[in-house]
């Protein structure tokens, strides 16, 4: 279980880099679905979605960096998982004051919720060696 959730933890790290050099490059037009022509021109936009995009390329490199040794380097992957898991509960935020987004971000919203405490559990399960 434990060179599972190594590769997992490497996949899941090269994902969010990719995703991340996509904003990077291309914008909010990195955004599935139908997006304005308002909101592709705006400045302010563009800026803050490139420069999160950014964060996100780092937090994408920090899972890579953790995948290689998940014991030695727990507080840090549990750290990117809490960080992760606060992204989902963000996009509930979001839900309650503004209203659902499309289907995608949805699903986006649920795996950021899910797959934090099943990535926990299964380091607990790996990796705890009589640890209280």
């Amino acid at each position: 279980m434990a060179r599972l959730l190594q590769i997992l933890t490497f996949v899941f790290g090269v994902v969010c880099c990719l995703i991340s050099l996509a904003h990077i490059a291309l914008g909010p037009g990195a955004i599935p679905g139908e997006i304005p022509e308002a909101v592709l021109a705006n400045a302010t936009i563009d800026s803050q979605d490139r420069f999160y995009a950014t964060l996100f390329l780092g937090f994408g490199a920090a899972l890579i960096w953790c995948a290689q040794d998940l014991d030695a380097r727990r507080g840090a992957f549990f750290a990117l998982l809490v960080i992760f898991f606060l992204g989902g509960l963000a996009r509930l935020l979001s839900v309650a004051m503004i209203g659902w987004p499309l289907p995608l971000f949805i699903v986006l919203g649920l795996i950021e919720l899910i797959l934090p405490p099943v990535f926990w559990w299964v380091h607990g399960r790996s990796f705890d060696h009589g640890r209280a």
